[in-house]
């Protein structure tokens, strides 16, 4: 069969990557990929926003099956419009892509259906946000309420850092149109997870819990990045927690999504902060996490192709996930100034040397060719992922592995994982 992949981050590198295991698939096409992409799969010259040319290149090309990675073509309706013109996709359509494409919609919807997460307001005028954070007092979070990379979100422990927010996302209009209207947050403390589930409308599987770490630097300190690694499975959520998770979150998460008249299909991505009380959920997001991604899926025995064509036609109950008994730890290396201004062009070294040590895999995700070589293209550069029977060996695998590549203004995280030895 043939297989499209839209999007040309890290994401996408491993869903190819696993894609290409597939004994049932013959040629897969990335658009527009990245310099990794290209070594297993031919990458097109087409936006991952150009709906218009992803619908005509599949309706003509015969795509047996589109895989959607970043959430934008989803919310944009990409799903809608494969689907009418007789097209299989895996993904949510717009109306269920409003989980993520809308906070202030997430939120609301959290609230209707008594799913647990933190106490918000949203706003749409900068004085009203700032009157509210000056009688609530901080620490306390700020978001943009649509699209933002996954930089939209500002914890401020002072009263200055959230006021600077608000007039980041509304007045200076770092993020565009997705800072209209932001939320602002009562502060949660605990630990963060992640929870990603297949859904085929009806049946939910989850997957392998795991944890991502979004500040900057080291001790969860700086600015919230896209993320800067993340291992799995994470400890934090044990068997009891996890169906307590599945009871209380992903269950009436579906069913309500069902009563709004909305058939979720694809995958649900729920960070939540893990407290002695429970799990509160942070955000939803509508695909697969980036970095979780890189470690979830080289975990994942189950052919992707028969789970998303499960998904697609309401047979997921027929699928029996299966997992490698292993740990996984993907570390990621970032441009010098991410998640901030950066340089792109800088030529990447080692990648094949630390791709050719067992139980390392390199996923490449802001990267291009240039001249011959590989470049840097994007804020995070890549994943480099490792797999072990224990999270000390994992850890020590995978920075060994980042210790052979480099680039100029390399920079990375020195604890990932570090919070599973404890």
């Amino acid at each position: 069969m043939k297989v499209l992949v839209i999007g040309n981050g890290g994401r996408e590198h491993v869903l190819t990557w696993k894609i290409a295991q597939s004994n049932r698939v013959d040629e897969i096409y990335v658009a527009p990929g990245n310099a990794g992409t290209a070594q297993i799969a031919t990458n097109l010259a087409i936006d991952s926003c150009d709906i218009d040319g992803l619908v005509d290149f599949a309706s003509k090309k015969e795509i047996d099956l589109t895989f959607v990675g970043p959430e934008a073509p989803l919310v944009a309706g990409i799903v809608d419009r494969f689907q009418d013109r007789g097209l299989m996709i895996f993904g949510p359509d717009s109306k269920a892509a409003q989980l993520e494409g809308s906070k202030v919609f997430s939120k609301d919807f959290m609230g209707k259906y008594n799913i647990p997460t933190a106490e918000y307001r949203s706003f749409t005028r900068p004085a009203e946000a700032v009157k509210y954070i000056q009688d609530k007092g901080v620490p306390i979070v700020v978001k943009a309420e649509g699209l933002a990379a996954g930089k939209g979100v500002f914890v401020a422990g002072t009263e200055e850092e959230a006021i600077e927010a608000v007039n980041s996302i509304m007045i200076e209009e770092r993020f565009g149109q997705a800072g209209e209207r932001i939320v602002i947050e009562e502060y949660l403390s605990g630990q963060e997870a992640t929870v990603l589930a297949f859904v085929d409308g009806e049946t939910i599987m989850p997957m392998l819990p795991s944890q991502d770490h979004k500040p900057a630097y080291d001790h969860d300190q700086g600015p919230n990045t896209g993320g800067m690694g993340a291992y799995a499975p994470a400890p934090v959520v044990g068997e009891s927690l996890m169906s307590d998770i599945y009871d209380k979150i992903l269950r009436p998460t579906i069913s309500g999504l069902r009563e709004e008249g909305i058939n979720y299909k694809g995958v649900l991505y729920c960070g939540l902060m893990i407290a002695d009380t429970g799990a509160r959920v942070l955000e939803y997001n509508v695909r697969f996490g980036d970095p979780e991604a890189q470690i979830i899926l080289p975990l994942l025995q189950t052919d992707i192709i028969d789970i998303a064509e499960a998904v697609i036609t309401g047979k997921l109950a027929d699928i029996e996930l299966s997992w490698l008994d292993k740990k996984a730890v993907a570390v990621i290396m970032a441009s010098g100034g991410y998640p901030n201004n950066y340089e792109k062009g800088k030529v990447i070294t080692g990648i094949e040397e630390a791709d050719n040590q067992d139980n390392i895999i390199v996923f490449q995700a802001g990267t291009a060719v240039c001249q011959g070589n590989i470049v840097t293209d994007g804020g995070r550069v890549l994943a480099v992922t490792a797999l072990e029977e224990d999270y000390q060996s994992t850890i020590d695998l995978a920075y060994q592995g980042v210790s052979l590549i480099d680039f100029e203004g390399a920079y990375y995280r020195n604890d990932i994982a570090s919070k599973a030895l404890k």
